[in-house]
Order: C-alpha cells, then sequence, then structure tokens
C-alpha cells in the first residue's frame, strides 16, 4: 500500500481493515504480484505454483513509475491480469482500470477460488457489479488452459482494443 489515492476510497485499506487481506512489507519470490507490465498473463495454472496473489495499491497516475521502476515490484513471480471491466465509481465500464479489490478477485477468480472473489466484492456496495458485469469473462478465462488462450479470448471480448 503506497498510500497515493484518498484513504477514504482506496479499496485496500478497507480490506486490510476487515481482515480480508494483510498489507506486506515484503514481496516473496514464491508469491503472484499483480503487474498491468507483466509479460506473462495470470492463468488458473499460476494456483500450482503459488498460493499468494499480491497487489500492489497505488495510483493509476503513477502505476508507469511504481510498477516498472520500483524495486519492490520487481520481486515475486510477475503476472498480468487479463483484461477486464472495472465496476468501481471512478472506472466504470473501463477496460482495465481495476481498483485494488476488483484486481484481488478478478485473479482469485480465475485461480478457482470464486467464493474468495465474491467474499471481497461483498465489502463494496458496487461490488456485486463488478463479478455480474465480468462473469461471462472470469468463467472463460477461469477454464483458458494457457497465456496464449487468455490472449485469445481478451481477443475475442475486447475486439475494439486490439
Amino acid at each position: 500500500m503506497l498510500k497515493q489515492d484518498d484513504p477514504f476510497r482506496c479499496t485496500a485499506a478497507k480490506l486490510v481493515k476487515f481482515n480480508l487481506i494483510r498489507r506486506v512489507s515484503h514481496i516473496y519470490k514464491d508469491v503472484l504480484v499483480l503487474n498491468p507490465f507483466a509479460t506473462v498473463t495470470l492463468t488458473r495454472q499460476d494456483a500450482k505454483i503459488s498460493s499468494s496473489v499480491c497487489a500492489i495499491d497505488c495510483s493509476w497516475s503513477r502505476a508507469n513509475d511504481e510498477l516498472k521502476y520500483r524495486k519492490a515490484a520487481s520481486h515475486g513471480i510477475q503476472r498480468r491480469l487479463p483484461l477486464l471491466l472495472a465496476a468501481n465509481p471512478t472506472n466504470y465500464s473501463r477496460a482495465g482500470m481495476l481498483s485494488t479489490v476488483e484486481a484481488l478477485a478478478g485473479s482469485v477468480y480465475i485461480l478457482g477460488f470464486r467464493e474468495r472473489a465474491a467474499e471481497l466484492m461483498n465489502k463494496f456496495k458496487w461490488g456485486h457489479t463488478f463479478l455480474e458485469l465480468n462473469a461471462n469473462i472470469l468463467e472463460e478465462y477461469s477454464k483458458a488452459e494457457s497465456s496464449s488462450g487468455i490472449a485469445d479470448l481478451e481477443k475475442a471480448f475486447f475486439p475494439q482494443l486490439y
């Protein structure tokens, strides 16, 4: 948590407050790190190589600097979350502009933990909207066997971006 956003709207802080996630100061080498600049896409197969997911909570306006150049962000197993639609009030319906809770929920859903994804999103008034908006997409991503399968699905669901 880099504390760059409005503390009253920070989804990571709310999840920490309710003990749904924990704040970490060090990222271990066997942790999946969500990084929008990573070259490898998250798939359900990643559940076999790690039991933890880490999201670096920072402002989208500073994400480029924070995630490309910050040493802490280079630790762990770097994975890019496949494209999903945001449901948060700031970036509603924008592809890829997810809040921290949306990124975490999307990743755990893809890894096969659907109930955990719902548990995370239930703490937000708009949380159910994220899961509803992305229901078909998340289900297909969670079935994909490889990064290339995910890439094909991204092209099918978001042809305007390719």
